[in-house]
């Protein structure tokens, strides 16, 4: 494969990955209308580790191209890399252009996966002239109605903050690691390690710090404790991070790059 090849290849899986990340955000709203949050919840950790799983795919592409750069003494790859970095970032604000049409499909799927009892069973509902038919009607334009509504004073700023920080960490965790193997060649396996502990790292934080204070804003709301405004709220500021934590990884690469070299030539 060309090395142009592998990168169009590499930038439009991290688009879908980031994607349908974003996209599982309005499961939340869709859990919320349906009054099933548990369920929404449920389908939001499967999204997630699907997509979570499927960044590790990125890994052997990326080395693929750092295992050339080093083999044909190619040093200008950087710009490689923030274009991948680049893709996330553009793949985040698709997905959120499609939040409309998919609060609609998951209320759907949620409503479904009562009647079906498992998601297996609802996968395979999916391709039956029915669920198309409903997707279809499903489908709604992009709307900046979401952002006309949001209130600050709803949601922690500080959740904001974290989440768009740790999305960063997400965003670059692998592809520092592996660009790490340029500047050190010779323990650029050591390197390419350290992304599941960084990609680990940020996942405990996100479990400790983001997703209970979005799941006790959601569960408030679904009490009626909270304006259904405040769900609407924390789905769209989530996502304004997550687009944020992107455009962030283009900061952080380098410093992260550097910080991995580091913590290699330690371990060394």
């Amino acid at each position: 494969m060309e090395e142009f090849e592998k990168i169009a290849v590499i930038c439009i899986l991290t688009m879908i990955i980031h994607s349908v990340d974003t996209l599982s955000y309005s499961t939340r709203i869709a859990g919320i209308r349906t009054k099933k949050l548990a369920v929404a919840l449920s389908l939001f950790n499967i999204i997630v580790l699907v997509s979570r799983t499927s960044n590790m795919i990125q890994a052997p592409l990326v080395g693929s191209i750092v295992d050339s750069a080093i083999k044909f003494g190619r040093q200008d790859i950087l710009g490689d890399f923030r274009l991948i970095i680049l893709s996330a970032t553009i793949g985040s604000i698709v997905g959120a252009m499609f939040i409309p049409t998919f609060i609609n499909i998951f209320t759907y799927a949620i409503n479904r996966l009562e009647i079906v009892g498992s998601v297996p069973n609802l996968l395979m509902h999916t391709f039956s002239i029915n669920a198309l038919k409903k997707v279809k009607k499903s489908i709604a334009p992009p709307s900046t109605r979401y952002l006309k509504q949001v209130r600050y004073s709803g949601i922690p700023i500080s959740l904001v903050v974290y989440h768009t920080l740790i999305t960063s960490i997400y965003t670059v965790g692998i592809l520092a690691s592996v660009y790490a193997g340029v500047v050190i060649p010779a323990y650029r396996l050591t390197a390419s390690q350290l992304s599941g502990i960084i990609n680990g790292v940020a996942t405990v934080l996100y479990a400790v710090v983001v997703d209970p204070t979005a799941a006790l804003i959601t569960d408030q709301t679904l009490q009626g404790k909270r304006p259904a405004k405040d769900a609407t709220s924390l789905v769209t500021l989530l996502v304004c991070g997550k687009i944020g934590g992107t455009l962030l990884g283009q900061l952080i690469f380098l410093p992260a790059v550097d910080i991995i070299v580091y913590f290699t030539k330690l371990i060394i």
